[in-house]
């Protein structure tokens, strides 16, 4: 028989924010640094506490954006797990950044709220009118180098951004300088990644998994397919 190989990974938990209400009854957008978390979305970040602690996961670190509906899920998924960790805010994995709304036409709306979600992404591509997909990728590649050469963890927690963690899953997946848009995140997910020694040693175990929705059949349509009808109220005003 052949030496059995035993390879050692640690184990990054990654984790969308729980859902947060962008636009008013009226369509009118609130400032998206400051939004918190909603009902449901602390409805989510709970659920995703109740399964580490179910599963008796232990986190060594716990990483967030900074932006409050980040710091907000950590803390109620801490508060489930009943661990007591101080959060690491890392500025640098805060969500692709829009331009101004109003600064685009109804012609370019579609696009500009669907562009950089679908299928592999132009590096020139703007959220929204602002950041460029190649300009988001420079800020969240470092960073996911700079955790990995960092030996002081076996198990972290991340909690960022829909577009964040499509930019460090299309890392993962690929190992190039990829974002794949059409990767689902849903409000209060949970992915799960293991990373060896090797640059190259990614294991994708777990994508986009919904404690509240194991199936997600409530809805076929995607996060900016839904805030596009929520903004265009106060369009059509």
């Amino acid at each position: 028989m052949p030496p059995i190989i035993e390879h050692t990974r640690r184990r990054i938990y990654l984790m969308r924010h729980g859902s947060v209400s962008y636009f008013d009854d009226a369509g009118k957008p609130f400032l998206p640094e400051s939004v918190p978390l909603n009902e449901q979305g602390r409805l989510q970040a709970s659920a995703a506490g109740k399964v580490f602690a179910e599963q008796q996961v232990r986190f060594d670190r716990v990483i967030v954006s900074g932006l409050p509906r980040t710091v907000e899920t950590a803390h109620c998924v801490l508060e489930e797990t009943g661990q007591q960790i101080d959060l690491e805010i890392w500025p640098e994995w805060e969500e692709l950044r829009g331009g101004k709304l109003s600064a685009i036409s109804d012609a370019e709306l579609k696009n500009a709220f669907f562009g950089a979600f679908e299928g592999v992404v132009a590096e020139d591509r703007q959220f929204l009118g602002g950041e460029s997909i190649g300009r988001f990728i420079d800020r969240i590649h470092p960073s996911i180098l700079k955790l990995r050469a960092d030996p002081d963890w076996d198990c972290v927690l991340l909690v960022l951004h829909g577009g964040v963690n499509r930019a460090i899953l299309s890392y993962a997946l690929t190992g190039q300088r990829l974002f794949l848009g059409n990767l689902a995140q849903t409000a209060g997910c949970i992915n799960v990644l293991d990373v060896g020694t090797e640059i190259q040693d990614w294991v994708v175990r777990v994508v986009n998994y919904s404690a509240l929705s194991a199936l997600q059949d409530e809805s076929r349509s995607t996060t900016m397919e839904t805030l596009l009808e929520q903004y265009k109220k106060s369009r059509n005003q």
